[in-house]
């Protein structure tokens, strides 16, 4: 059985997340500001379906889907590209595939006791998040 997502989780770090903003094209005035935020993640988890909500004071963005099911996913809050997603499970582990303009995009998102971990894909470049339940 997958494990439960559900709750707030607050960033505790952020590691090469430039890194992975170059490799979407995401302009430097932006990634500036976006490199200095904390966003939070609000999850509801339904059985197979989610609605990841990413909360910062300069954006927000929101990610609902059903685990298993192919969907246009509008990255206007993100880098403004539109891709095809699928998102599986691999064991305990979220995994996003994104088929579009970038190469090698998506990302894995797992549960450790309280942290919430997030490896985002792009390119070859990785970013590792870890966030905390509160």
């Amino acid at each position: 059985m997958p494990v439960d997502m559900n709750g707030y989780w607050k960033m505790i770090s952020n590691e090469n997340f430039e890194e992975y903003m170059k490799a979407l094209d995401v302009n430097v005035a932006i990634r500036k500001i976006a490199i200095f935020l904390k966003p939070d993640k609000d999850i509801v988890h339904d059985g197979d379906h989610l609605v990841i909500k990413t909360l910062s004071t300069f954006k927000n963005y929101n990610m609902d889907f059903y685990v298993g099911k192919e969907f246009e996913e509008d990255l206007s809050g993100v880098d403004d590209r539109k891709c095809t997603t699928t998102v599986n499970w691999e064991g305990d582990k979220l995994v996003c595939v994104q088929k579009g303009e970038i190469e090698g995009r998506g990302w894995t998102q797992w549960v450790e006791g309280d942290e919430l971990h997030l490896e985002l894909r792009a390119k070859g470049a990785v970013c590792k998040q870890v966030f905390k339940k509160t």
